[in-house]
């Protein structure tokens, strides 16, 4: 009996370890579809929201909004906050906050922030330049979900 434990114990660790070492966690591939919002002086600008697209994968987060606006691409991310609920229709849902923070050559720091509650997604972008806020921005929209195939019966 305490054999099959120790088995079970150590599959179980190899595949967390491995999982880590892919760099994939529970947000890997997952796809936003959102539209994106320029904020100055705390309150939007007034212009029309602008399409973004957010993806995570192998421990990267990519927007398109930011990309466009910042250039900055494939900024690492730390989950900060992982926790599930249970939907209004019973389905277990998750709920995550996510923190992403890089530099480069030219002293800009881009401070992304993202909730995930559900399939719903909230992005605050902020690039700052020697501790300045430069341009803030603000995402939400939708998970892009993948549809399964019908199978022909």
């Amino acid at each position: 009996m305490n054999a099959v434990r120790i088995l079970a114990v150590a599959g179980l660790a190899a595949s967390l370890a491995f999982t880590t070492i892919k760099g994939e966690d529970a947000l890997h591939r997952k796809k936003y579809s959102a539209m994106a919002t320029e904020i100055k002086d705390g309150k939007p600008t007034g212009r029309k929201p602008m399409p973004d697209e957010i993806e995570f994968k192998k421990g990267k987060v990519y927007s398109s909004y930011c990309w466009e606006k910042t250039e900055f691409q494939d900024v690492k991310y730390e989950i900060t906050k992982d926790s599930t609920f249970t939907g209004e229709g019973g389905e277990e849902l998750h709920y995550y906050e996510v923190l992403a923070v890089t530099s480069n050559d030219k002293d800009q720091t881009i401070n992304m922030s993202f909730i995930i509650n559900g399939y719903d997604i909230e992005a605050t972008y902020k690039l700052t330049k020697k501790d300045v806020l430069k341009k803030h921005f603000t995402s939400t929209g939708k998970e892009k979900v993948k549809e399964k195939k019908k199978k022909d019966k």
